[in-house]
């Protein structure tokens, strides 16, 4: 059985929100910061989610375990601004009860 997962999301803002994210859907950080209004129309997921922007870079704030940068997220990041050693793709962070608690803020719009 699948169940919705609370994720804290800072924005380019600084305000934080606690959200709800489901498990069921296939979906990554990316994708839930658009489903919530989180960053303005057009400045976030601007591939698509296929790791060859950088405009959903965002910083894990806590321990919580997430799978490994693969070679395509290795080599955007490396070509990214703003970049920091917790810095992360939110479009390769797929939603799992396992990421439950994960706190991450979006990086600065370059």
């Amino acid at each position: 059985m699948s169940a919705d997962i609370s994720i804290k999301i800072t924005d380019r803002d600084g305000l934080t929100h606690e959200v709800l994210a489901p498990t069921d859907m296939n979906l990554n950080i990316m994708e839930v910061v658009r489903m919530y209004e989180l960053a303005p129309e057009g400045t976030i997921g601007i591939c698509g989610g296929m790791a060859m922007c950088a405009s959903c870079q965002c910083y894990v704030q806590n321990s919580i375990a997430i799978p490994e940068k693969g070679d395509d997220e290795e080599a955007m990041l490396s070509e990214a601004f703003n970049v920091k050693p917790n810095s992360r793709l939110g479009c390769q962070i797929h939603i799992t009860e396992e990421i439950e608690g994960l706190e991450i803020e979006l990086a600065p719009e370059t």
